[in-house]
């Protein structure tokens, strides 16, 4: 079953593409068709006034590369001037979004995700796809920066033009998910790229982030790399629709061959992670290309089984409601941490805590009082 027939697609001017399974969106600005070389360039750097506004939309519906990347920034800006206009960015996106298969991607370090999806991004091209790459690189403690090498770690998936790579830091957000991943998916797929890769850092139980706005979520893990039924936390594993033992090749392939098995009896006494699907396990070698045809064959399948059953379309409802819950959760946070008043008792109760002058559920309490007097 086609992705584009699911009950996101809003829009009339959906066509095929002879080069894609997926829908593509060909609209119009207000203004009349725009030319290409119209469309790279932006009225001003300074995010303001709906011309420009109107210039971003355009850009990323015609799929100029340079300003999507523009409009990402735009996005995870945490800006407060920037914040009404990537809203209204992406509220214009939405009716363009939705046509395309999400995958979540996660593993132990060293397990080869990178070079997995660079092997699978590169296969999916081939087949007539386009591909966007959304790698979070963890941020530092200490220094808050990041490295983003991603583009140098996948240099051959960079180089193609049916492919968009975009690194974005954590944050010291938990579980290696930006807090505007959700909104850089929908931009993404509103500029055309009909899968989305979606590469998370580390694994643990904070991956549900991740798990709430994928469709199909992929578990990478490695043969040989000590007990492997223990040395990874079981709520990863549960979360997981399929579990891929990289790095089968050479004479880690019989290993990689026992772990598969070992995996496969252990994912039949866990509750599935989609209902209606079972968990599958396989091995492949992201260095050779071995079983990536199978790895893509089996999450065409899983799409199609969960559109037939109808988990696919609750289960974007059911992130689209958690998306909302975070977006309020993270507004709420904004108010007290940039309110005057709660900033000032803030350092001020900081310092009576420090100095052991008080509990900190007393002040803990206190500062709520504080927030709660301000909402009535």
């Amino acid at each position: 079953m086609d992705i584009n027939k699911n009950k996101f697609s809003n829009s009339t001017d959906s066509v095929k593409n002879n080069n894609n399974n997926f829908a593509v969106r060909i609209v119009k600005g207000e203004g009349g068709e725009i030319k290409p070389a119209q469309a790279k360039k932006i009225v001003s750097s300074k995010i303001t006034g709906k011309v420009t506004l109107n210039n971003y939309f355009k850009g990323v519906v015609e799929g100029n590369r340079t300003i999507l990347a523009k409009a990402i920034t735009l996005v995870e800006s945490n800006s407060k001037k920037h914040h009404q206009a990537a809203q209204e960015l992406i509220t214009n996106l939405l009716p363009y979004s939705g046509n395309s298969i999400r995958i979540g991607i996660t593993g132990i370090p060293g397990s080869g995700k990178s070079t997995l999806i660079e092997t699978l991004g590169l296969y999916l091209i081939e087949q007539g796809h386009k591909v966007a790459v959304l790698s979070v690189d963890p941020s530092s403690s200490v220094s808050k920066g990041s490295i983003l090498g991603d583009k140098t770690r996948m240099e051959r998936l960079s180089q193609q033009t049916n492919c968009f790579i975009r690194p974005s830091p954590s944050g010291g957000i938990l579980g290696g998910v930006s807090r505007k991943t959700h909104e850089t998916i929908i931009v993404c797929e509103a500029a055309g790229f009909n899968i989305i890769l979606i590469e998370t850092m580390g694994v643990g139980q904070s991956e549900i982030t991740v798990r709430s706005m994928v469709d199909f979520f992929l578990l990478v893990l490695i043969a040989g790399a000590g007990d492997e039924l223990q040395g990874i936390k079981r709520g990863v594993i549960e979360l997981a629709d399929a579990i891929l033992i990289n790095k089968a090749d050479g004479d880690n392939e019989t290993r990689s061959k026992m772990a598969k098995i070992d995996y496969s009896n252990a994912v039949r006494y866990l509750r599935p992670a989609t209902k209606g699907w079972l968990s599958k396990v396989l091995t492949a070698s992201a260095l050779t290309g071995k079983g990536i045809p199978e790895l893509w064959s089996l999450i065409e399948n899983y799409r199609n089984v969960t559109i037939e059953n109808g988990e696919f379309y609750k289960k974007r409802k059911n992130q689209a409601l958690e998306w909302t819950y975070r977006l309020f959760e993270d507004g709420i946070k904004d108010f007290i941490y940039n309110d005057e008043e709660i900033k000032t008792k803030l350092a001020e109760y900081k310092k009576l805590v420090l100095n052991e002058n008080i509990l900190p559920t007393a002040a803990a309490e206190i500062l709520l009082d504080i927030f709660k007097s301000k909402i009535k």
